[in-house]
């Protein structure tokens, strides 16, 4: 293997951008920030507006907090699940992602009693409620309550890097047995 045969992986790459390499990396000198002021020498924080009265200070009615580690659960009804799926079917994340009910394996779900379960199904879900507990061991099936969800990172990069491990890590075990 020498330095002339290699490869990228597949998917687009770009590299970062050296600063300050010199004038012959065309990022040499200023290292694109220009010449003097307050970008040139350190920073700015987010929100500073030069010093004028701030928008979270001109509207103060938009102010609020956002938790950025909440856990976003989404809705999986029994009433769903009774018509989706056939008795003694086992419903877990692959499976209601392929029937479009959930966005995709790794997105955590909650099972809720809202609807009728006429059959018994094997219920492999994130959370379930109480109600919905009663409901399906009432139709002789049975639920398993999988471990809370992990931190689901807001970051589109890192999501795009944790969906694509899960199909690998999911299919290691299954090789191994």
């Amino acid at each position: 293997m020498d330095q002339h045969t290699l490869r990228q992986s597949a998917g687009a790459k770009h590299s970062r951008k050296r600063v300050g390499r010199g004038p012959g990396s065309g990022q040499g000198t200023y290292g694109g920030r220009g010449r003097k002021g307050q970008k040139a020498r350190g920073g700015v924080r987010p929100g500073f507006e030069g010093g004028q009265i701030p928008l979270v200070r001109r509207v103060p009615h938009l102010r609020g907090f956002r938790n950025a580690t909440r856990v976003e659960f989404q809705a999986v009804n029994l009433g769903t699940i009774d018509e989706r799926f056939a008795a003694g079917a086992t419903v877990d994340a692959a499976a209601l992602a392929a029937e479009r009910l959930i966005d995709s394996v790794v997105s955590p779900f909650k099972v809720l009693n809202r609807g009728e379960l006429t059959h018994a199904v094997t219920i492999k879900a994130t959370r379930i409620s109480d109600a919905a507990k009663e409901a399906i061991t009432a139709a002789g099936g049975s639920f398993e309550e999988i471990a809370p969800a992990e931190h689901l990172v807001r970051d589109r990069i890192h999501r795009r890097k944790a969906a694509a491990a899960a199909p690998a890590a999911a299919a290691a075990p299954a090789a191994g047995e």
